[in-house]
């Protein structure tokens, strides 16, 4: 739906500040120190001009930066109030890390159905207690990152990236080594979910410092990585287990996991000066209306989220007939309609609906799918099923960062701001799974209450991001945000 600009909420509020902003930008680089062929005055008069980023004006800083701030910090200030890029090799390198690091953090995520698998089988526990491991991986991945948002706030981007992508490498080697539930639950629950969670704030939060215009495409592009993952990582175990055993398919997945956090970590460049005072938590966010609904909304998302993506493999085995081949391919044609959604989802978002419009009403296609879920009773069913609903849960999903990223005006906060709702958010995402198979296990193994659970939850989740974004359009409808 293509929506005026008149009704943009940004240009609505600022009317005129975009053209105004540029007008000062290009008032401000012809009179600076810096820009080529001008006569203002340097402080370092004998400083040949291609060395100009070796001092800087006091003009741009004020009276008190130039006598109290050492060259270099001065010119991260500076470089700090800068507009985004939103574009350049160095802008879309961190896009590429970013997109690497949510192939392992949301990708081991999605594919925990094709180990939960194995799980059941190979140690003969019941489905509600091997989701633990899941949920315990979710959990952690969702709960540090309120930590790991604060640290690279406070510019300790790279460091929180190589520690968070050391934990994810070494329990996934360990996880290899695993032959009980104890062992599994230490080295991919706990050990995978915690160096995950670390890791992935610092990726997000760099992306947002780099765009504002292209700011959704960018987010909804890194996002890909979560269906790049959730369709490589269960194809490397479904197909060489068979081959050379699951211990072994699970080093491979480890290499991979390996290669990605070298690449990672070679390519996240910090760009915002860091915010090294304020605390841990900043509760005054919540006292904001939309942000306050947003983060309820997300508890909710996150109770249901993963209730397909944990159980579509058991239902159409159990249910429908799949073999256990066929019910991973499922998982993976799920997973892999995400790929062409989310950098769509992205660019409409950017020049038609806006993000937080696109998730918001992609988040009730969810809960009208679960509910429908309980209809399938045939293989063509189900493998139109997967499609359709990784088409809307890929929208979805590529929207959710970009979507708090629009009503969050200083990027400076978004990792902070964002880690929150992570955190508050784990608490559901444990319980989420563990929930849907103790349903199934007390219907003696019928899915259609949990289907029910999981519609009825995500279409509370609507309601909230609903709320969220009628505060901030003031009740109105044809309104991009």
């Amino acid at each position: 739906m293509h929506l005026p600009k008149a009704y943009d909420v940004d240009e609505e509020k600022h009317p005129g500040s975009s053209r105004d902003g540029a007008d000062k930008i290009i008032t401000k680089e012809a009179s600076s120190p810096l820009s080529d062929g001008s006569e203002t005055n340097s402080p370092h008069p004998d400083l040949p001009r291609s060395d100009s980023s070796a001092y800087i004006s006091s003009a741009s800083l004020g009276p008190e930066a130039s006598s109290s701030l050492p060259p270099s910090q001065a010119l991260d200030r500076c470089r700090s109030n800068d507009p985004p890029p939103d574009g350049g090799l160095v802008a879309w390198l961190q896009v590429l890390a970013a997109l690497l690091v949510n192939t392992l953090t949301w990708g081991y995520a999605s594919a925990f159905g094709v180990f939960q698998l194995h799980y059941v089988q190979a140690l003969d526990l019941p489905a509600s207690q091997v989701s633990w491991i899941g949920s315990i991986q979710v959990f952690l991945t969702f709960g540090s990152c309120v930590f790991s948002g604060r640290l690279a706030d406070a510019g300790y981007c790279r460091s929180t990236l190589a520690v968070g992508t050391f934990l994810a490498v070494f329990g996934t080697f360990m996880t290899s080594l695993a032959t009980t539930y104890w062992q599994i639950l230490l080295a991919q629950g706990v050990c995978i979910g915690l160096g995950l969670g670390v890791a992935f704030m610092p990726a997000i939060s760099v992306i947002s410092s780099y765009f504002k215009k292209r700011r959704s495409f960018a987010l909804s592009l890194s996002a890909v990585g979560t269906s790049l993952g959730s369709v490589s990582l269960p194809s490397v175990i479904q197909y060489l287990t068979p081959k050379i055993g699951f211990h072994w398919a699970v080093r491979c997945v480890g290499l991979i996991v390996l290669v990605f956090a070298v690449i990672a970590n070679l390519l996240l460049k910090p760009r915002l000066a860091p915010r090294k005072t304020g605390p841990l938590i900043e509760w005054g966010a919540f006292r904001e209306l939309p942000y306050l609904f947003f983060s309820v909304g997300s508890f909710f998302y996150y109770y249901a989220l993963y209730f397909a993506l944990f159980y579509i493999n058991s239902y159409a085995r159990n249910v429908i007939g799949f073999s256990t081949t066929d019910s991973v391919n499922l998982l993976i044609i799920l997973s892999g309609m995400g790929i062409p959604a989310r950098p769509i989802a992205g660019y409409i978002s950017d020049r038609f609906a806006g993000p937080l419009n696109v998730f918001t009403f992609t988040t009730i296609a969810l809960s009208v799918l679960l509910f429908g879920w309980s209809g399938v009773s045939t293989r063509g069913g189900m493998y139109a099923f997967s499609v359709v609903y990784g088409i809307i849960a890929g929208t979805n999903q590529g929207t959710f960062v970009a979507g708090l990223a629009s009503m969050n005006k200083d990027p400076r906060k978004m990792g902070i701001r964002f880690g929150m709702i992570e955190t508050l958010s784990s608490f559901a995402t444990v319980a989420g799974a563990p929930t849907a198979g103790a349903i199934i296990d007390r219907s003696h193994g019928r899915y259609l209450y949990a289907q029910i659970w999981g519609g009825s939850v995500m279409a509370a989740a609507f309601t909230f991001f609903l709320a969220c974004r009628m505060t901030i359009t003031e009740r109105r409808w044809m309104v991009k945000v």
